[in-house]
């Protein structure tokens, strides 16, 4: 017997935090998109608990398993297929990618909201995304409304056709970022004027602008995604680029795959935004 559960990736454009103390209201409030990669989680019978994950260590894995309190036997097969600590929520699909096909594989009976809240814990506790989990219960373009877990917070999904593309240049530690006073402060006041402008026109062509001015007022870019930024922005055919918050990764959004094609960037990434969300098999 085995089950499986993909969970999509998710790039955040601009955000708030919004802290609280109580686990399950910590959050953050901001606009973001699904890829089409993300992270897979197989359950499978096993004679002892065994963890197989592709790349990243089991930290996640551990801390989902410490919050369930299982003390069954099985196998778990983590494909992740995004880079770590980029910017692509990796660590949140890992969390709920395992709550989900682990409610299904021990028939537990939790409900996606109580999934999700699991895994938004999970995060929490590791100091990861505070938006990414209940961003990854969406489809495409996502915008989050109110902080906080699946249940708890609150978002709206906006269905579009186009490719995305994207090259990374390595991490950025998110809890570095998020429990920074005085960088908190500047995100969250620039992220606030952005997402009240977006919310009273939630279209794809704001989301692009505003996350490369929200990306500007931060000061969090480094030379090479600014680089990258700007030859994209100058680009025919690009509708635009920003950064991934956060992550020192850089992405662009286009309606034709050939766009990106003819772009002279080495190891860029072609996806196209992720429209169906999560997926059982």
């Amino acid at each position: 017997m085995s089950n499986s559960v993909f969970v999509p990736g998710h790039i955040t454009g601009f955000f708030t935090i919004e802290n609280h103390e109580i686990k399950l209201k910590n959050g953050s409030c901001g606009v973001g998109f699904l890829l089409t990669k993300g992270v897979k989680t197989t359950i499978s019978d096993s004679e002892k608990l065994t963890v197989d994950v592709n790349q990243g260590g089991t930290t996640v894995v551990d801390e989902v398993l410490s919050i369930l309190e299982t003390d069954a036997n099985f196998k778990i097969t983590q494909d992740i297929q995004l880079p770590i600590g980029a910017g692509f929520g990796t660590s949140a699909a890992s969390a709920l990618s395992l709550t989900l096909a682990l409610n299904e594989y021990l028939d537990l009976g939790y409900s996606l909201e109580l999934c999700g809240q699991i895994a938004h814990m999970a995060e929490v506790n590791l100091g990861g995304g505070l938006g990414d989990v209940i961003a990854q219960t969406g489809k495409g373009l996502v915008l989050r409304t109110k902080p906080g877990a699946p249940g708890i917070g609150e978002i709206k999904s906006f269905k579009e056709d186009v490719y995305v593309a994207w090259k990374t240049f390595g991490e950025i530690k998110t809890a570095d970022i998020i429990q920074n006073s005085e960088l908190k402060r500047t995100i969250t006041a620039s992220g606030l004027k952005y997402l009240e402008m977006f919310e009273s026109e939630p279209t794809m062509d704001n989301f692009l602008s505003f996350s490369n001015r929200f990306a500007n007022d931060i000061g969090l870019m480094s030379d090479e995604v600014k680089e990258h930024v700007d030859y994209f922005n100058s680009s025919v055919n690009i509708l635009g680029s920003s950064m991934a918050m956060l992550g020192n990764t850089v992405f662009a959004f286009a309606y034709d795959e050939d766009a990106f094609k003819n772009l002279n960037i080495e190891d860029l990434h072609i996806d196209k935004l992720n429209n169906n969300g999560i997926i059982y098999d």
